[in-house]
């Protein structure tokens, strides 16, 4: 981590966003957030309760099937004390399968990205029948390198941790003083088997460091990062859109 990263003051400086965003973006509105019990989403959380206050903090748990790390979930929202809900997403992913053409194969890709999406959809349920906003939990690290789904987790209203890489909003998480499972819980897909880091290639120590200084001592890592974070600026984009008319 940087030295010049200071935790009290950009915690105070992220609540103090998180309050001006609800004041002109839907003041009394209720913060929801969909809760997995890793970093992100327990770290957000519980910005928007010292943001907001509990009350206005609806947690949702969205497991698809069995999920077998779900009481990480379960503990952040007791811990926080938060009202949530829990919305089992498997059946409308097995429906949506099995409502496809039977001569079209889904993808891997697709396969991987279709639980997200149709959380992102039970989220916006949610926050429509909740006078809610959607929170975004997404790090400037996975951002980084495309490790989020379009219209999936990298969705939402607002987004508190969108310049914030790994290693800082674990410092802030530990400011917070949530319990150390969540904060350094390894993050995983939770299909491979894999954790996040398996599947880069690099750890997020490594691409933190090369995200605020530039500096990265193994060139094959750095190529890497480098494609990774070419081939997904995409996501980052606003979405083209041909202009007609004057510009």
């Amino acid at each position: 981590m940087s030295d010049n990263f200071d935790v009290k003051k950009v915690t105070e400086d992220v609540v103090k966003w998180i309050q001006d965003f609800f004041e002109n973006n839907g003041k009394g509105c209720n913060a929801i957030v969909g809760v997995s019990g890793g970093k992100d989403s327990s770290v957000t959380a519980a910005l928007l309760v010292k943001a907001l206050g509990k009350d206005r903090v609806i947690g949702v748990l969205m497991p698809n099937g069995e999920q077998s790390d779900i009481e990480y979930a379960q503990l952040l929202v007791e811990y926080l004390g938060i009202k949530n809900y829990t919305v089992n997403i498997k059946a409308a992913v097995d429906g949506l399968k099995s409502a496809l053409p039977q001569d079209m194969e889904l993808s891997n890709q697709a396969n991987v990205n279709l639980p997200p999406r149709i959380r992102m959809s039970t989220l916006y349920a949610v926050s429509q029948s909740n006078n809610g906003r959607v929170v975004n939990t997404c790090n400037l690290s996975e951002d980084w390198v495309g490790y989020s789904t379009r219209y999936g987790d990298a969705a939402g209203d607002f987004s508190p941790l969108a310049h914030l890489t790994v290693t800082e909003v674990k410092e802030i998480g530990r400011y917070l003083e949530l319990p150390d499972c969540l904060v350094d819980k390894k993050p995983s897909d939770g299909l491979c088997g894999k954790t996040d880091e398996d599947n880069l290639g690099f750890t997020y120590a490594v691409l933190d460091k090369y995200i605020r200084t530039g500096v990265c001592e193994d060139e094959e890592t750095k190529k890497n990062i480098d494609a990774r974070h070419a081939a997904n600026l995409f996501k980052l984009a606003l979405m083209p859109a041909f202009m007609y008319g004057d510009k």
